[in-house]
Order: C-alpha cells, then structure tokens, then sequence
C-alpha cells in the first residue's frame, strides 16, 4: 500500500464528514443558502491568501529545480486561476473586490491558517506537503463526486464544481499526492507517523472549516 493510500484510508472516517457536511451536500444540489456560501467565499478568499504563501515556501523547500517549478505553478494557479473564479463567484453575489479582501479571519480559519503557516516555516517539504495536500485532495474529491449533481448546473455553484473537478486542479492534486509517496522513500515509521498526524490535523481543520462556514461563524467579543 502507498503511503498516501493509507493517509486516505486513515482519514476517511473525517472525509466521510466533510462529504456529507449540508454544507458541502448543499453546494452539490444547488440548494445551500446564498447567504452562507457568501460567508464562505469572503473566508475562502482570506485563506486562499496563506495558502499562497505555502505553495512560495514549498518553492524554496524543494528539493530540486523540477519541484520547485511546479509548486510555482500551484501558487500561479492559486494566485490567478483559482482567485480569480473566487472574484467572479463573489460578484454575482453583490461582492466587491473590495470587501474580499478586507475580509477578516474567523477564529476557525485563522486557527487553521496559522497553524498550516507554522509547521510550513519549521518543517521540511515532506511536513509542508502533509498540511497542504488534504485542502487539494478534498477539494477535487468533491468535486468530481460532484461533477453529475444538479449543483453543476446552478448559476452560482456550478462555476465551484467546474474549478475543483476540472482537468487541471485534477491533475496538480494527483501530482502533489504522488510527489508525498517519492518523498517518504526511506524514512523510517517514526517519522512516517509524524507527517501522517499532521496530515489527519489538517484533515480535522478542513471539516471544521466546512462547519464554521455553514454556522457563519463569528467572534464572540
């Protein structure tokens, strides 16, 4: 069994979660409260942000100039591609630009964020791709689930599905799943079960972000 075989088998009892979150199952049916999805883009947009700043500390993480090129192209991806479908989104909602980027973290999301930022900084590319590889791979999960739903279809939700179960995302989530299993060649079951607990974190983090969107999570003083 691959290394990321059993991750995702080690996971899925919380991706199951995150699957059948009404959040996400509303997304896929096209029936999620506009008003939530608008929290959600505002918050998203926050963390798509640091999760930028990951793909440029992968880039100097990388062990040679072939990865370190492609993680290039997952912060253009992010910082283009993926923030622009953000803007479009957020428009047809009445959201400015503006306001995306004023928007302020929630608790969860700055939790989540800081938390991914800090083991980025202090760990190695290995410990880098555990935390950021569950967002990735959860994301496209959903979407190609997601891809003969009716939400396909819906003004709004139908451009998210597109995004996260088209070719191209498609394709960087599988290439960072199988540059985990070329970099955990020979690393001995202690250090496997360290990137493995920072991967199940970041899983956790992923569901709880899904649940602080739909509870339009706020501060509480």
């Amino acid at each position: 069994m691959k290394f990321t075989d059993n991750l995702r088998q080690k996971t899925d009892g919380i991706w199951q979660k995150i699957f059948n979150h009404p959040f996400v199952q509303g997304i896929g049916d096209g029936t999620l409260a506009p008003e939530k999805y608008r929290y959600y883009m505002c918050q998203d947009y926050v963390y798509l942000i640091d999760y930028a700043k990951l793909f440029a500390l992968a880039c100097i993480k990388s062990p040679d100039l072939e990865t370190m090129q492609k993680f290039a192209e997952l912060l253009n991806e992010t910082l283009t591609e993926e923030m622009e479908s953000h803007r479009r989104n957020a428009a047809r909602l009445g959201i400015s630009n503006e306001e995306l980027e004023n928007s302020s973290a929630s608790p969860t999301l700055m939790s989540y964020a800081n938390y991914m930022l800090k083991v980025a900084q202090e760990g190695t590319i290995i410990e880098l791709n555990a935390v950021l590889l569950p967002c990735m791979w959860v994301y496209c999960e959903i979407g190609k689930n997601f891809q003969n739903k009716t939400g396909i279809n819906h003004e709004i939700y139908g451009e998210w599905i597109r995004t996260y179960s088209g070719k191209d995302f498609v394709d960087l989530t599988n290439w960072m799943i199988e540059l985990m299993d070329k970099l955990v060649e020979g690393k001995t079951d202690r250090e496997l079960k360290k990137i493995e607990n920072f991967f199940i974190t970041a899983s956790k983090y992923e569901y709880m972000f899904w649940d602080m969107a739909y509870k339009e999570e706020k501060w509480l003083i």
